[in-house]
């Protein structure tokens, strides 16, 4: 039975019973604008391979100055692998590691407790995207998603790395012809044959 929202207003006014107070703490948003300096997020994306396969890329965005790091690129991602990843982000933060206290991320099994262990270690609280609300980690899937439209639906990954060199772009669509032409040149393939 489905019941509209103007219905369930109506009987609460009519039985005396005042709106909901507004919460104590901030909603999502209030709280991802206030601590963004201290918030990283991450998620996986595919890339597909030219021999039909297909890369699992683990990507971690800096909400403050929306900085990307490509942690690493795999054929099979493990929760080992993405423990290791956790490992060599920690230490790539260096000296900014005291600043980060939060990490955003989805339930992917490939996030094992050793993965959230390791950042624990650091100072690193993990906080954990509802099912189905991919909202809660909206600037990792915008950077994804205009990745995947702006680079990845263009281009032709030949090998495992290549993900890795085009998602570490700084301003994606202006080095994409750049990236590409230096692919196509390293995977000795004439340009002139893809333009069919």
């Amino acid at each position: 039975m489905k019941i509209a929202a103007s219905t369930v207003w109506e009987i609460l006014k009519n039985a005396g019973i005042d709106p909901a107070p507004r919460r104590a703490g901030p909603g999502w948003s209030e709280f991802l604008r206030s601590q963004a300096e201290a918030i990283l997020a991450c998620d996986f994306f595919t890339a597909d391979l030219l021999d039909g396969t297909q890369a699992y890329v683990l990507a971690v965005i800096e909400h403050a100055s929306r900085r990307i790091r490509i942690l690493g690129v795999t054929l099979h991602p493990t929760g080992e692998w993405t423990t290791q990843q956790a490992r060599n982000l920690t230490m790539d933060l260096g000296e900014q590691a005291h600043r980060v206290k939060f990490m955003i991320r989805d339930r992917g099994s490939n996030y094992t407790a050793a993965f959230d262990a390791v950042l624990a270690d650091a100072g690193i609280r993990t906080v954990l995207c509802n099912i189905r609300t991919p909202r809660m980690n909206a600037i990792a899937e915008r950077w994804i998603g205009g990745c995947r439209r702006e680079l990845l639906d263009r281009t032709c990954a030949c090998r495992k790395s290549h993900p890795r060199r085009l998602g570490g772009m700084p301003v994606l669509v202006e080095d994409a012809a750049e990236a590409v032409a230096s692919l196509y040149a390293e995977a000795s393939v004439d340009v002139r044959q893809w333009d069919g």
